[in-house]
């Protein structure tokens, strides 16, 4: 539910259907404007035209032209919508009250730069801790690029000045020494934010609400669950674009491959009616599980138990854990404290006890080494799994390989990599939530935040409405629907529901050229059950009133996903005319998408899909129609 733009009336928001809870309809982000009357809405001005002005002295040849100014106003929200029933709604925008206060806008320049965002913040957080005699006990909001936010003005005015901070190394590891440079831009007016939210002055200003913005995005690192009046578990917030995601603790939901489903929360502060607002939704991706490599592994390949991996990974094998693993950080455990982290850059074609490596002995000369000798010499550790390849990490060319038994996948790592149809499938299952769970799970996230305890919100003078805002919405009569046939019945659908048993549709299409590619293995999906569906097919779409009629033109099998395009170019080429290609499945797989992508953007065919489970059904299936 959008909340309408600034100056205008209270939104009045209209619904199909009667989603409701104690009659209540829960909404995260949508509006409607059916059915709105327009009684004073008014156009945009005709286009001004040229005005001469008196003409400079006689003999000149100067004729002077001037246009008036442009009125780029926009026009006015037409009024209210009338049709429908009244109702109450939630929508997930939460008040926010601003203090009227100037706030001053400073930039940075980080050197060396190229830092990701979390290692700048815990660089600027190392800054304002060291230099309290120019920060002052106050609390910056910086977005982890170059912007930052202060309430009061930093001692130096509108110099540049530039500090030096160094970061300690992880485990043993050497310090990091960064310099920064920070520069005074600009006071950012909450008061004009605040007339402009009134209808007054000005536009409302950007700057004041992305200043807004990044303060609310300054979320501790970790919250407190109280269970029984005792703080037992902390969760640490990953973020993720204008998303924050904790890890799994009670509620675990797998995908396979080394995959898992994060909960989290997406918040964006919103200029609205009177008010800025908080709008925060729960949301869920998927990270890569924090587990040792070996187990990975064995999750990507399908593999039980690796002691019953005996043998070296084959070629497809190898090739499958390389597409899923090159790109992820690992770290070591072979080292003590020293968990030093690395970014796999390959896998070797190799095991490990025949992977050798250029090694530097201390007399200078240099020598060939298998990785299984070295850590056997260097850390008197004997490999479990020496016949497992090693991963490469960090540069190609500098040769550096480790063992998959002395490395773990680091947590906090999201998925970008596209989900097998599968992991989708689960993915949405483990999201599905009704309107009443999704309040409840929004109420909780506002809850477990405590916005108003933050550190740099109270810091501010911010403070945020923990109840959802309410507007009024309208419960809009659902269209009715005409059938085909003689009889012409016209029904009301009810719940966004209507029912073809016994109907027809009110204008069919006779299909007379038609294909079947069927990717289900001959041994499930036979010849018989292929000519017995389409008997079926044709009897249903002919009741429907959508007749298919003769026998398909094309009916062959297929085996995989790189069939699909040359089977459609053929049968595009070969049979003129082709109106649909009916394509069985063998269930979810991704055969699936490369069909749509083929038919729909690539050659222009009608394709409808069909699992290989309901073609070997015998029996007649009663269809509804949903929207």
């Amino acid at each position: 539910m959008f909340l309408p733009p600034i100056g205008q009336p209270p939104l009045s928001s209209s619904l199909h259907g009667n989603e409701t809870m104690n009659g209540t309809t829960i909404i995260n982000t949508s509006t409607s404007s059916s059915g709105s009357s327009s009684t004073n809405a008014i156009g945009l001005p005709p286009p001004p035209h040229m005005t001469s002005m008196p003409s400079t002295p006689p003999g000149s040849g100067i004729m002077t032209m001037l246009n008036p100014p442009l009125d780029l106003s926009p026009p006015p929200r037409p009024d209210f919508g009338r049709e429908g029933r009244s109702i109450k709604l939630r929508a997930n925008h939460f008040s926010i009250r601003i203090p009227p206060i100037l706030i001053q806008h400073y930039d940075l320049n980080i050197q060396p730069d190229k830092c990701p965002k979390r290692v700048n913040r815990e660089i600027i957080d190392t800054m304002v801790n060291k230099f309290q005699n120019i920060f002052n006990s106050q609390h910056p909001a910086f977005d982890g690029k170059r912007n930052l936010y202060t309430k009061d003005p930093l001692p130096f005015g509108r110099d540049r000045i530039e500090l030096e901070v160094t970061l300690p190394g992880p485990g043993e590891g050497r310090d990091r020494c960064f310099k920064v440079q920070i520069k005074w831009v600009a006071q950012v007016s909450l008061v004009s934010l605040q007339e402009a939210l009134q209808g007054h002055g000005p536009p409302v200003p950007n700057e004041a609400v992305s200043a807004l913005d990044v303060i609310m995005r300054h979320l501790p690192k970790f919250i407190g669950i109280i269970f029984l009046d005792v703080l037992f578990l902390l969760l640490r917030y990953t973020p993720v674009g204008r998303s924050f995601f904790s890890p799994p603790d009670v509620q675990y939901n797998p995908l396979g491959g080394g995959r898992e489903v994060w909960f989290g929360f997406h918040q964006s502060v919103r200029p609205s009616y009177w008010r800025m607002s908080l709008n925060i939704d729960v949301s869920a991706t998927a990270f890569y599980k924090s587990q040792p490599v070996i187990d990975f592994m064995c999750e990507v390949l399908d593999i039980r138990d690796i002691q019953e991996q005996r043998r070296p990974l084959n070629d497809a094998q190898r090739v499958k854990f390389t597409k899923e693993i090159k790109g992820l950080k690992i770290e070591i455990t072979h080292c003590g404290n020293m968990k030093r982290k690395y970014r796999v850059c390959n896998v070797t074609r190799k095991p490990a006890q025949y992977q050798t490596f250029p090694l530097q002995l201390e007399s200078g000369q240099t020598v060939e080494c298998t990785v299984a000798k070295y850590f056997y010499e260097k850390h008197r550790m004997k490999l479990q799994y020496p016949h497992l390849p090693c991963l490469q990490v960090g540069q190609e060319q500098k040769h550096t390989y480790l063992p998959l038994e002395v490395c773990n996948i680091v947590p906090g790592q999201r998925c970008i990599k596209k989900l097998t149809d599968m992991q989708t499938s689960t993915m949405i299952k483990a999201t599905a939530r009704s309107a009443p769970d999704r309040e409840k799970e929004i109420n909780n996230l506002v809850r477990k935040a405590e916005f108003n305890n933050d550190v740099y919100v109270t810091h501010f003078g911010i403070n945020i409405l923990t109840n959802m805002t309410e507007v009024n919405g309208r419960v809009l009569t659902a269209p009715k629907i005409q059938y085909g046939g003689r009889t012409k019945v016209v029904v009301t659908p009810n719940q966004g529901v209507w029912d073809m048993r016994g109907k027809q549709f009110h204008t069919g299409i006779e299909i007379r050229i038609w294909a079947i590619a069927c990717f289900a293995p001959q041994r499930n999906c036979n010849e018989a059950s292929l000519r017995t569906f389409t008997q079926q097919l044709q009897r249903i779409s002919n009741d429907a009133g959508m007749p298919i009629v003769g026998q398909p033109c094309f009916c062959k099998y297929a085996t995989g996903i790189e069939q699909v395009e040359p089977m459609f170019k053929f049968l595009k080429t070969t049979y003129n005319g082709l109106q649909l290609i009916v394509v069985v499945l063998p269930g979810k797989t991704p055969v699936y998408a490369e069909v749509k992508r083929v038919g729909d953007t690539l050659i222009g065919l009608a394709t409808q899909c069909v699992q290989a489970k309901n073609v070997i059904k015998q029996h007649h299936k009663h269809y509804q129609i949903y929207v």
